[in-house]
């Protein structure tokens, strides 16, 4: 599977890419401080090992993004955290928040 990190507007070819993983889903890991996402690959975690190499754990957060619908899932094991986030959803309304205008402004136009 394909890794892409992004900091601009996704491209077609790019997005194709990211959906062979799953056919209609595209797993994402957000960094909310650096504002870029990763996606592609078959589990949040994969895509959350690319981005802790420098980041720090507390920025990232795992989504699951489907482009027919515009629709996120804000649920993935990368966001269960005791200490910060107690589920595997994302729990504060601010971080869901990033985490969309991070999606819609990398992905929301392809």
């Amino acid at each position: 599977m394909i890794i892409h990190v992004l900091q601009e507007p996704a491209t077609s070819e790019q997005m194709l890419e990211m959906l062979q993983a799953h056919r209609f889903y595209i797993k994402t890991a957000d960094i909310n401080r650096r504002r870029f996402l990763v996606g592609g690959d078959e589990m949040h975690s994969d895509c959350e090992a690319v981005l802790l190499s420098g980041s720090e754990q507390v920025d990232v957060w795992g989504a699951s993004w489907i482009p027919s619908t515009q629709e996120i899932f804000y649920e993935s094991m990368v966001n269960l955290r005791p200490r910060q986030n107690r589920s595997m959803q994302i729990l504060d309304s601010a971080i869901r928040e990033q985490v969309q205008v991070i999606i819609n402004r990398l992905w929301g136009d392809v």
